[in-house]
């Protein structure tokens, strides 16, 4: 936990969930400068915060009631944890989506700018109609963050836009609404139709909504574990976790029909993209349950046959494999006894050893240069 000191008060932050050995903070230079420039603007009216990481921008402007659009579920429960952890109101501020409906007046529109320029884009064209010509719009991030292309977005979406001084490696963005620019849909989701060495699900549409990885094409990791997926057949219990636009789970109901799928992301995008590429290529007497929620923490024990995962390696900029760990720990608590974890890693990132350390063994089942697929059996 970190504490955060504005002009005003501190506030104790943390990210969620709560990991003592988690070096990094809930908040960083780019939060803080943008809540430093808040002190002299009249902050009033509905205000709308878009993309706030942990809850750090919400949390201090709990007084002024924002409405918070995060895609994430860990941040929106850190976004509550840290209300409570600093005595506000857990109503103080309204947790949407981004598959909710936006607010249809926004007075300011605070802007975290993601790592996805798609997920920008999408939001942007969301949000814009909502605006109008007294709106104060201001984004922020850290200097590696913001491009001549995020730039452009603003300029194009919302209105004319320019930057500030980079400050402690971070910077803001203020753009002045125009009421006059056209307003256009969102291009988003895109689709694509998957590759002939896509396994059991080659020549199937994915539907990918603003912010998933790879949002346009197969990623070259999940191209090779199709071509290794196990071979199973009856009535199993299969999680695709942290599943994406759900291309693995695809694959594997088209290929045991008999199986039960649950699809798992902390991702709001990432569950809509999967229900979506299930429903548009499976049967109605397909199975399937879709979980936004953090991995497999509200699992019953012994309720899966068979996981599947391709674990992200970054927590937005930084590295880190805090995520795989806990989705190693969360499937082997949800593996019935003989039931298998297999996961698709880049080599370089030594997966097998947690593996062993958490199931107590850890086979490779196939490998290349850049990747390996590995498998582990809950004892």
């Amino acid at each position: 936990m970190n504490r955060l000191t504005t002009s005003e008060a501190g506030y104790d932050l943390a990210r969620f969930p709560e990991d003592p050995r988690d070096p990094f903070r809930a908040w960083d230079a780019a939060d803080a400068y943008l809540l430093q420039h808040l002190e002299a603007v009249d902050v009033a009216g509905n205000v709308v915060v878009v993309g706030d990481r942990w809850g750090a921008l919400s949390t201090v402007l709990a007084a002024h009631h924002p409405v918070q659009i995060s895609d994430s579920y860990l941040g929106q429960r850190a976004t509550a944890a840290n209300l409570e952890r600093n005595g506000l109101p857990a109503d103080a501020v309204r947790l949407l989506s981004p598959r909710d409906t936006p607010p249809d007046r926004v007075d300011v529109l605070l802007v975290r700018v993601p790592k996805s320029l798609a997920f920008l884009e999408d939001q942007l064209h969301r949000i814009a109609p909502a605006l109008h010509a007294g709106t104060v719009v201001v984004g922020t991030g850290m200097v590696k963050e913001i491009h001549t292309s995020t730039l452009d977005l603003f300029e194009r979406i919302i209105g004319p836009t320019r930057t500030s001084l980079a400050v402690r490696k971070a910077r803001l963005i203020h753009c002045t609404p125009d009421p006059a620019l056209p307003r256009t849909p969102s291009p988003w989701p895109l689709r694509y139709e998957l590759p002939p060495d896509a396994g059991a699900a080659a020549g199937h549409t994915v539907t990918n909504h603003a912010g998933i990885f790879c949002a346009d094409r197969l990623d070259i990791g999940t191209r090779f574990f199709l071509k290794h997926l196990p071979d199973r057949s009856g009535p199993d219990r299969v999680v695709d976790l942290g599943c994406g636009n759900g291309v693995l789970g695809l694959a594997a109901a088209l290929a045991n029909p008999e199986a039960t799928l649950t699809f798992i992301d902390e991702s709001h995008q990432a569950v809509a993209s999967a229900e979506a590429t299930f429903r548009d290529n499976t049967g109605p007497d397909a199975r399937a349950r879709f979980v936004v929620g953090d991995a497999l923490a509200g699992a019953e024990p012994g309720s899966a046959d068979l996981v599947l995962n391709n674990p992200p390696f970054h927590s937005h900029q930084a590295t880190t494999d805090a995520t795989a760990r806990n989705m190693f720990h969360g499937a082997r608590r949800a593996l019935r006894p003989g039931g298998e974890l297999w996961v698709v890693a880049n080599r370089h990132l030594g997966h097998h050893a947690t593996l062993r350390r958490v199931f107590g063994t850890c086979e490779t089942v196939a490998g290349d240069p850049k990747f390996v697929v590995l498998r582990a059996v809950r004892r």
